[in-house]
């Protein structure tokens, strides 16, 4: 199954008549104004996902900043979206795909199959000509039956011994692995043993996905080739999705760490590296600054 759906695509889809459940994924760390942006313009019939509050249980603190929901409740939550079994769901969000592809890992890891990103977004939709609409979407309560462990994950202790015989991508900025800056976690660094692998560097400058040779070139650089096992993490489990995205677009399976670094680092005992190599400086368990700012032009991912 494509983990893409071009604009073109989805809009001749609909055309076409097909059920297709559109899910408005707008979020960025530090900003509430997602669901604002969603009611003044979204793909007509787009139901607006709160990622804080529907793609994360808060009551699970020592999981992270955003552990994921309990199986129950996300398929709730799937079904006031208006899934029903069978459905073909399409995610989006207007950030090169980094918030929706949490939704679309997590409806993976759920069962539901046809299941995709829309490649560069809200954007590219718009950049096609098409319509948007205004207001809020209520759909009626769908019926969908969800499961769960259909996509690989891993917990913080094979988190921690994972580069022994795997690869361990660190999907945040650089800076942030490095451990120069840290703007929410309690400690700066990255888990010893895990290598630099921004998740921004997956997309064009339009936010579209780079094409299957490059990003198979991206990956290789970074060690992999196809017997390598491959886990992803990044501050709280969200954009690492996008980087496992990204992943199976190049022929990869990775697993997840839902946790992150959000888990990883709130646990003392816990080491954590700094500097630009898997095991630089810091390894027994010092980190960088604690608090600090990013520094201008860097990202803050979740």
């Amino acid at each position: 199954m494509s983990t893409l759906m071009t604009a073109s695509e989805l809009r001749e889809r609909l055309e076409s008549g097909e059920r297709i459940v559109l899910l408005d994924v707008r979020w960025v760390l530090g900003r509430d104004d997602g669901h604002s942006e969603y009611l003044t313009a979204h793909i007509p019939g787009a139901v607006f996902v709160d990622l804080p509050t529907q793609l994360a249980d808060h009551s699970q603190p020592r999981l992270g900043r955003h552990p994921l929901p309990l199986p129950e409740r996300f398929q709730e939550t799937a079904r006031k979206w208006g899934i029903n079994d069978g459905d073909t769901v399409v995610a989006y969000d207007n950030s090169g795909s980094m918030a929706a592809a949490r939704a679309w890992w997590m409806l993976r890891n759920a069962g539901v199959e046809p299941v995709h990103l829309l490649d560069g977004g809200l954007a590219a939709w718009r950049a096609n000509g098409y319509p948007v609409e205004s207001g809020d979407v209520g759909p009626a309560v769908g019926n969908v039956s969800l499961g769960a462990g259909r996509m690989p994950a891993i917990t913080a202790q094979e988190a921690a011994r994972w580069h022994s015989h795997g690869i361990l991508l660190d999907a945040r900025a650089g800076e942030r692995y490095r451990g120069e800056v840290e703007p929410i976690d309690p400690r700066a660094g990255h888990i010893p043993g895990a290598v630099s692998a921004p998740t921004t560097a997956n997309v064009a400058a339009d936010g579209t996905f780079l094409p299957v040779e490059e990003l198979r070139r991206r990956f290789e650089a970074l060690g992999l080739d196809h017997s390598s096992t491959v886990a992803v993490y990044c501050g709280s489990g969200v954009t690492a999705s996008h980087e496992i995205a990204a992943l199976h677009i190049a022929g990869y399976q990775a697993a997840l760490f839902p946790g992150s670094f959000s888990q990883w680092s709130n646990n003392a005992a816990n080491p954590v590296a700094v500097g630009s190599e898997p095991f630089e400086d810091g390894a027994n368990g010092a980190g960088g600054p604690s608090g600090t700012s990013p520094a201008a032009g860097s990202s803050v991912e979740a």
